[in-house]
């Protein structure tokens, strides 16, 4: 069965001293590099996304005037968390950890382009209904069972495992491997959705 490793936004601004900083989310990296080594090894695919947002974004509380960082707004597409200004396109906090080692990767999706609509998975757009690509690049490839690696659990790890179970892939969180945010008991809440769609959290 042929296997790929997804590895979610290890980028500048979620890791310390970035603008939405997960704490010790450069701790993972090294582990994160020797997985894709081994990955690539036994003839896996290996993926990396990239949060890619224009200047503001809606989805930045700066973009909703007297709105704070971290609060909740309602957007179109459903309740949405107003971030702080992060992963713009073009800028440091956008790029790859240093450390990380991307030339390993396949494919590079980058998602959170339009600027109406936030992005966490790595399948669709927050309104649930707007694909990034990958879906079809994995089947085209026969791919059918998924690792997943990165930043932050309870968020894009999250809801890109949710997704890919729901398409029919089989699903792994290597939880060493990735660090969350925890906002007002996410982190359980997360964990608790990824193992009901049938996610293994190793």
């Amino acid at each position: 069965m042929a296997s790929a490793l997804i590895v979610i936004d290890v980028q500048n601004d979620f890791c310390p001293g970035g603008a939405l900083a997960v704490e010790e989310g450069d701790r993972i990296v090294q582990g994160i590099n020797a997985l894709m080594a081994e990955t690539q090894n036994d003839g896996g695919t290996v993926v990396l996304t990239q949060d890619w947002h224009p200047a503001g974004h809606s989805s930045f509380a700066s973009s909703h005037p007297g709105a704070e960082p971290m609060s909740m707004t309602e957007m179109p597409y459903g309740p949405q968390v107003l971030w702080p200004d992060h992963c713009i396109q073009g800028s440091h906090g956008a790029k790859f950890h240093a450390d990380l080692e991307v030339d390993r990767a396949d494919l590079i999706i980058r998602k959170g382009t339009n600027p109406a609509i936030d992005s966490y998975s790595a399948f669709f757009e927050n309104d649930h209904t707007t694909p990034t690509g990958l879906e079809g690049y994995l089947r085209t490839l026969g791919i059918t069972d998924l690792v997943m690696v990165g930043l932050a659990t309870d968020f894009c790890v999250n809801f890109s495992a949710v997704d890919a179970a729901e398409l029919g892939f089989k699903v792994e969180v290597r939880q060493d491997l990735c660090r969350g945010i925890d906002l007002d008991g996410s982190l359980a809440a997360a964990r608790q959705g990824m193992e009901k769609a049938g996610v293994t959290l190793a």
